[in-house]
């Protein structure tokens, strides 16, 4: 496949070719208005875009089902061993980086897919945050398993296994919820059993993205293309507080359960560093979906209103929890409450009966 692209890349401008076909695209609106341009594709330019489109797609299962294994456990021996050679080093170096790329191209492709009928530019400033946003997450993902491995080693296969099937079930269930017929045209010679197996394939793919980082490209089983297209602020929201606590949790259970093998490790600062280093990820990917995505001005509403609507709904839940709480300890001092108010008016009644009775007798 590789020497076919870079043999029609090499022989796409020497032949002209018999074929060309023209697409429609448009162009990102400006100030309220957008223009549709047509562009002649040769078939040259078809092939290497099919190939481009292969290789990401290719670039995406190889770094979350190789490398991000991969440099797991090569991190996993160094901190057992307490040595960090350099070879080693440069191989979890390549494969955080290759790890880091899949996920770059996994942002693209999933822009790319989205709005599919728009002439897309990524401008650099896009790429570098993404570059940060996913070297983050992944770098702290990565450290944060392999830190609570070492000490608790039983718990950590029970975190990774409901973190994989929770991914990896979702979209099934979404399907199940949504009462769609069964997606049989994905590929017209594939049984109902080779489908359901691509299937399988595809959210064990998804599964082992989400499990070091957000995927970007959520798969709807329902939809015929088998990607949702619909910009979902909320689950990303959700995603990324549940990862944060997540990874808090971890952190704390290594901290309170380190052994002497951490002697000559700075814990606090540790733990500071990669929740810091996590935050620093979520930093990034705001600043790219609210300045540098170049779909931005297609969006409906931005990310900061999702995150707020989201605090506010969570700072509602908090009041009217307080206020329940509230209202039962109310309930609960009021029988005691009525019950001394009866003792006083009894107190006062017998009272003023006693002087009354003085009175009338002095009287």
């Amino acid at each position: 496949r590789c020497v076919e692209a870079f043999y029609i890349y090499f022989r796409a401008d020497r032949i002209e070719d018999p074929y060309v076909s023209i697409t429609k695209k448009r162009q990102m609106p400006k100030d309220g208005y957008s223009e549709e341009i047509e562009k002649e594709v040769g078939q040259a330019e078809g092939k290497l875009r099919t190939h481009r489109s292969a290789f990401s797609r290719a670039s995406v299962i190889q770094a979350f089902l190789g490398s991000a294994p991969q440099l797991t456990l090569q991190l996993y021996i160094c901190v057992l061993q307490q040595e960090v050679t350099v070879a080693r080093s440069i191989f979890m170096v390549l494969s955080l980086l290759s790890i880091v790329y899949g996920a770059l191209r996994c942002n693209i492709l999933a822009i790319k897919i989205k709005y599919d009928d728009y002439d897309i530019r990524v401008k650099p400033a896009a790429y570098l945050c993404i570059f940060m946003w996913r070297s983050f997450e992944i770098a702290t993902r990565v450290t944060v398993l392999v830190l609570f491995g070492s000490v608790v080693r039983i718990w950590v296969f029970l975190i990774v296994i409901l973190n994989f099937l929770g991914f990896f079930f979702y979209p099934w269930i979404l399907f199940w919820l949504s009462k769609s017929p069964f997606p049989e045209n994905i590929e017209k010679e594939l049984s109902r059993v080779g489908t359901t197996i691509v299937l399988c394939l595809l959210t064990f793919l998804y599964a082992g993205i989400n499990m070091f980082c957000w995927s970007a490209v959520q798969v709807e089983l329902s939809d015929p293309d088998l990607i949702s297209k619909s910009q979902s602020w909320y689950c990303m929201t959700v995603y990324y507080i549940t990862r944060l606590i997540e990874n808090a949790f971890l952190l704390l259970m290594w901290y309170l359960y380190r052994t002497d093998f951490y002697l000559y490790v700075c814990a606090p600062m540790l733990f500071l560093q990669l929740l810091i280093g996590y935050c620093m990820a979520i930093f990034f990917m705001l600043v790219f979906y609210q300045f540098c995505h170049p779909c931005k001005k297609l969006f409906s509403s931005s990310i900061t209103e999702a995150l707020l609507s989201c605090f506010k709904i969570l700072y509602f839940i908090c009041q009217h929890h307080k206020s329940t709480l509230l209202k039962g300890k109310v309930e609960m001092k009021s029988p005691e409450n009525t019950d001394e108010a009866q003792g006083s008016s009894k107190t006062i009644d017998s009272q003023n009966r006693s002087i009354h009775q003085s009175v009338s007798s002095n009287a």
